[in-house]
């Protein structure tokens, strides 16, 4: 989606997550200490900048100079690592600021992650002291940082590379289990890593910020146990996604979802499926498993995006062929159909046999000749329906099954498979069974930077990601969101009157506001007594009409027998009236009930629901998904983060498991899905133009071939006083 922003300033982070210079407060000469780990790490890995270890008790330690405090280092420190405990943190930040440190990694813990009132005023004291001195924090509660290309380890691991990989992890056991993947890989190196702890001061948009803007990092990685800004990180990752991929793995929910809310939206909102929706939404490439984290992490990192889903497979098997389009189809990508000309330019070069359609099975023609994969690579490469390449099979091991010799011919397929990836725009992904021994044509695979993977499950997923990562990157560019609805000042005073008298909108309210903003609203009539059916039987004589309830007390109103449909005439009019009012009394004595709005019943169609949230972590949400059982049980819905733009939109439509029905199942005509989308769009706009609308549910809303009809609508009012937008 485009923007009309300025681009962000650069990140400040860079002056101390690449520092020249580093105080270690609480250096020490003991082993099992984080201040004698840390010198460890920076002499070992030779870091270059100046080390000035904090200790009152010793000259030196590790062989370095050490000073009593702070006060007393030569010149300033760009970062401070800080090992003393928590309280002496606020001290010593405002010792910080005197010296120009920019920032500090605060390891202690016993702040607001206790749960305890004086952990919870410890952490405020130490921001308020790092705010008035000027000092960015890490943490508190922070496993620590490094910057491997400024061979910078706190950590003090060893066996670590440099690479492309960026990392932020609530988690040090999860940064150590990938740091000890990435050494038996044995190919995959990091950049920047950053503990964010509690996150009292930089928080995950920041870190990512920063990583977007790195240089030395080519795809962002994180691992989130919560966020305290969603909002921030979706505006932050909007931004870098169009720069460079973002990796997330999400444990656990918002707290949304420990609420209990007040509309349906509500609660199915604060869901994991929402912040996965909300964050895919931005262009982040959400994995579902950890053990994916480090595949995607390598796979997008070196190959960035594909043009679409179409992917092709050359296999040397039939059985890991068939496992690999099973995972293909459950990944949602598709089979590229190859065109007649790529069939008989494969047919040249393979064994009669072999099958050349996708997926493309050699059938033992390269049994002898393990080079010939590369060339059926560059053949199906160059055909135009084909977005990426899957080479499954056991490729690199053809000289230890079969014959020594064949060695040369791997090594010949494996330079001419690296050649095809540097001038090919498609990416090629390879799936061997004997990764895990990682013989001399996959090494030479992965040095060259084409990834090798020995689960056909991460490779799939590598290319799902690829995938998704390109459609959006085409479907966002040029992408502009609707133009700003103009609040009207009937609806501002319908809201204003609901706030005063402690309730939320009533339905014809909601309706008059939704119409007012051009969405598809049938005319509805109030009720008050039975004398005002007279006239409105004589407006509408013989149409079925809806019935229902208008009371601030009761909310539900089906449950209440507040409901009565396909009402037809004067008398049967007055008689759902006095069973409507005898039912609502009945379940609630004390309800304030203002009357029966009467509306047009709908014509036949396809039920769907539409809601909106506004979830403390991610601010205005909006859902959709169809009616019924599917939302009710099978939760088929999709979120978006409001403001959406026109794909967006689209892509919630695509994204239902049920879809299908809006096209037309059994004969039942297709719905209006351009009109679905208009009103998505449309009410997105409302919600950013009202911020006194706290929640809304537009269910059912009846889907037709032309069209739609909003059945009931309800509009939960925010208790809290707003500025509401000037109305011209």
């Amino acid at each position: 989606m485009t923007t009309s922003k300025p681009a962000s300033p650069r990140s400040p982070l860079h002056d101390f997550l690449a520092p020249d210079s580093i105080a270690i407060i609480g250096a020490s000469t003991d082993p099992t200490k984080r201040g004698y780990k840390a010198m460890v790490g920076l002499i070992k890995d030779g870091y270059a900048g100046k080390i000035y270890p904090i200790n009152p008790k010793v000259d030196r330690v590790l062989g370095v100079k050490a000073y009593p405090s702070l006060a007393d280092i030569p010149g300033t420190a760009d970062l401070a690592l800080i090992c003393t405990p928590a309280s002496s943190l606020p001290a010593l930040l405002v010792e910080c600021g005197k010296k120009g440190v920019k920032g500090a990694v605060i390891l202690a813990s016993g702040f607001r992650e206790t749960g305890r009132p004086e952990g919870i005023q410890l952490e405020q004291e130490m921001l308020a002291a790092a705010r008035q001195s000027g000092v960015r924090v890490i943490g508190p509660n922070t496993s620590g940082m490094f910057n491997l290309h400024k061979k910078l380890n706190l950590l003090a691991l060893s066996n670590v590379k440099a690479g492309g990989i960026g990392l932020i992890s609530q988690s040090g056991n999860m940064l150590l289990s990938l740091v000890l993947e990435a050494e038996r890989n044995g190919h995959v190196g990091f950049s920047t890593y950053a503990g964010p702890g509690n996150q009292a001061d930089i928080g995950f948009n920041d870190y990512l910020r920063y990583l977007g803007e790195d240089p030395q990092t080519r795809v962002a990685t994180l691992y989130v146990e919560g966020f305290r800004d969603g909002r921030r990180f979706l505006d932050a990752a909007r931004e870098i996604t169009a720069l460079k991929p973002v990796v997330v793995y999400k444990s656990g929910s918002t707290a949304a979802g420990q609420k209990a809310a007040s509309s349906h939206t509500g609660a199915l909102a604060g869901s994991y499926a929402m912040t996965v929706d909300v964050l895919r939404q931005v262009g982040v490439s959400v994995v579902q498993h950890s053990d994916e984290i480090l595949p995607v992490a390598e796979g997008l990192g070196l190959l960035q995006k594909a043009g679409g889903k179409r992917v092709v497979v050359v296999a040397d098997g039939g059985g890991q062929a068939t496992i690999a389009c099973d995972r293909l189809a459950e990944a949602g990508l598709e089979l590229a159909e190859l065109s007649a000309a790529t069939q008989r330019r494969l047919g040249e070069i393979l064994f009669p046999q072999a099958s050349l359609v996708n997926p493309v099975d050699v059938a033992g023609s390269s049994d002898a000749n393990p080079a010939l994969l590369a060339d059926c690579l560059e053949i199906v490469a160059a055909d135009d329906k084909v977005d990426s390449i899957f080479l499954v099979g056991m490729f690199g091991g053809y000289y230890t099954r079969f014959a020594e010799d064949l060695l040369g011919g791997e090594m010949r397929g494996a330079e001419a498979m690296i050649e095809l990836a540097r001038n090919c725009a498609k990416p090629l992904i390879v799936y061997s069974l004997y990764a895990p021994v990682n013989p001399p044509a996959l090494r030479r695979l992965h040095e060259a930077g084409v990834p090798v993977y020995s689960s056909i499950e991460h490779a799939v997923r590598v290319l799902a990601a690829l995938g998704e990562r390109g459609i959006y990157l085409a479907a966002s560019s040029g992408q502009k969101s609707p133009p700003p609805v103009v609040p009207s000042r009937q609806a501002q005073l319908a809201f204003a009157n609901a706030q005063g008298e402690g309730r939320d909108l009533f339905e014809f309210e909601a309706r008059n506001l939704l119409r007012a903003h051009g969405l598809a609203v049938a005319e509805e009539l109030l009720a008050s007594s039975p004398d005002d059916l007279v006239g409105i039987a004589a407006r509408v004589g013989d149409q079925p009409l809806a019935m229902k309830v208008v009371s601030k007390d009761i909310l539900h109103k089906s449950d209440a027998g507040g409901v009565k449909l396909d009402v037809r005439g004067e008398a049967g009019m007055r008689s759902a009236f006095d069973e409507i009012m005898a039912a609502s009394r009945a379940y609630d004595p004390q309800a304030v009930i203002k009357g029966v709005l009467l509306t047009p019943m709908a014509r036949k169609g396809v039920e769907v629901i539409i809601g909106v949230i506004r979830d403390p972590i991610f601010g205005p949400v909006l859902m959709f998904g169809l009616g019924g059982i599917f939302v009710e049980i099978l939760e088929d819905v999709a979120f978006r983060a409001i403001p959406l733009s026109p794909h967006d939109a689209s892509s919630m439509l695509e994204q239902l498991k049920s879809r299908k029905i809006l096209a037309g199942a059994r004969g039942e005509a297709a719905v209006d899905k351009a009109a679905l989308v208009d009103l998505l769009l449309k009410v997105s706009s409302i919600v950013e133009a009202y911020p006194e609308l706290l929640e809304l549910d537009l269910n059912p809303v009846i889907a037709l071939s032309d069209g739609y009809a909003i059945v009931d609508a309800r509009i939960i009012v925010s208790r809290e006083a707003v500025v509401p937008k000037k109305v011209s």
